[in-house]
């Protein structure tokens, strides 16, 4: 069984930086392909990172340059540093485990970038 829970959402300024964690559950993480996609509130989902077996990242153009997705297999979690919000950044985040069977998702956790 797989179990995915994200922290480090919250209200935040434009400008200001979040980091988000992702805490996995379950055997064979580090053979995984994470990624972080956010919904925002009228808006479809939108995958912004995703990082590799081997380390490999790639981001969404919305996001690239600002963001930055990492993991710590030792520690089964995936991060993602998020800095310079702005408020189109605004919507809930969810991390992605994928395995052969499946794609596993964490609940969610909000982000809210306004002044």
């Amino acid at each position: 069984q797989v179990r995915l829970v994200e922290s480090g959402g919250g209200l935040v300024q434009p400008g200001g930086s979040l980091r988000l964690s992702c805490a996995a559950s379950g055997i064979g993480f580090s053979f995984t392909t994470l990624a972080w996609a956010r919904q925002a509130p009228g808006s479809q989902r939108e995958e912004v990172a995703t990082i590799s077996t081997d380390g490999s990242t790639d981001y969404a153009d919305t996001v690239k340059g600002r963001f930055s997705i990492s993991r710590d297999n030792a520690k089964k979690t995936v991060y993602l540093q998020m800095n310079n919000l702005k408020p189109e950044d605004t919507a809930v985040y969810y991390c992605k485990e994928s395995r052969d069977d499946y794609d596993y998702w964490g609940q969610g956790t909000q982000v809210t970038v306004s002044s």
